[in-house]
């Protein structure tokens, strides 16, 4: 695959997320912009682009890691839990701590994020039969318990249509002022960057990362600590956003490999890309109406990764 073209996509599709949308403002009047097409521009549309740029690389490269770490292709935020473990922590934190921050909820959701996704890789340690289907689908079962003790706690204290509302995945209301929190995210990329033949290692199983004198566990919380952080601050600002951290990089792998620091950045650029393309498409279905982006990625991405089960052969672990 020709990886300029996909970043010549994400720019086209950058450049045109800028200026799509209800509001009376085209490409032709960009050097002459009245005072509310500024304020649409500076206060809406950018802050709405850079959150979809920063959630889309952030939540694929978080997918990415897990593929490596768990040995599986059909393992993400999404199909282990760790989607559903953030939004239990902030469901607690509207209970236990309503006055607390966004920076507070975020660290709470990150905290069950966490501890909800290594009870997924200890449960990954102890089943014997390593289909690669079989694991998501373990996974899945494990966010639906999760699901459903969030569902009744909000049921229990009348926020079923709080909780709903607000993590749904949606883009519309993100303005100056309630994005900057996704801005965590970029130095966990970094870091991804940084550590990403830690990673790949660590991929080929203890054993072998131990004989090449690799701390497997401590790669193993690292790992895990920088998909709980980014799963956090996505679910935290812009909702759920189901099985990015999966289709994404299934279809950079196929073309680019196994080896995670050769590939992250064609993820991040792919994901990006991605959600971006989901996004205008949900701005446009329904003109003058819109379609939440946790709709539209859900859509696309289940059924990728319908195409995806169907060869799973390819993926022989």
């Amino acid at each position: 695959m020709k990886w300029w073209i996909t970043g010549f996509l994400l720019i086209f599709f950058s450049i045109l997320s800028l200026f799509t949308g209800v509001s009376d403002l085209s490409i032709t009047d960009f050097f002459s912009l009245s005072d509310e097409q500024q304020e649409v521009l500076f206060v809406s549309r950018i802050p709405r682009l850079v959150s979809l740029l920063i959630a889309g690389m952030s939540m694929s490269i978080a997918g990415l890691i897990m593929q490596q770490l768990s040995q599986n292709k059909f393992v993400s935020p999404t199909t282990a839990g760790t989607m559903d473990s953030a939004r239990l922590g902030i469901l607690v934190g509207m209970l236990l701590f309503p006055s607390a921050s966004m920076m507070e909820k975020m660290l709470l959701a990150f905290l069950f994020a966490l501890a909800g996704t290594f009870v997924f890789m200890k449960i990954l340690d102890k089943i014997r039969y390593r289909d690669a289907v079989f694991i998501p689908l373990v996974g899945l079962m494990f966010g639906n318990i999760i699901g459903s003790v969030t569902t009744f706690l909000a049921y229990r204290f009348d926020l079923v249509q709080s909780i709903g509302t607000w993590l749904h995945g949606d883009f519309s209301m993100l303005i100056e002022g309630r994005y900057e929190l996704l801005y965590l995210s970029l130095p966990v990329v970094i870091l991804a960057y940084i550590f990403a033949h830690h990673f790949t290692i660590a991929g080929m199983g203890e054993d072998f990362a131990s004989n090449l004198g690799l701390s497997y566990q401590k790669v193993l919380y690292l790992g895990l600590g920088l998909v709980a952080l980014i799963t956090a601050s996505v679910v935290l600002t812009a909702g759920m956003l189901p099985f990015l951290g999966l289709i994404v990089p299934n279809i950079v792998t196929i073309y680019q490999g196994d080896h995670l620091r050769s590939s992250i950045w064609q993820t991040a650029v792919l994901g990006a890309l991605f959600v971006l393309v989901c996004d205008i498409l949900g701005r446009v279905i329904i003109y003058p109406y819109e379609i939440s982006i946790g709709l539209t990625v859900g859509v696309l991405g289940s059924g990728i990764f319908l195409y995806l089960l169907l060869r799973r052969r390819s993926y022989g672990l």
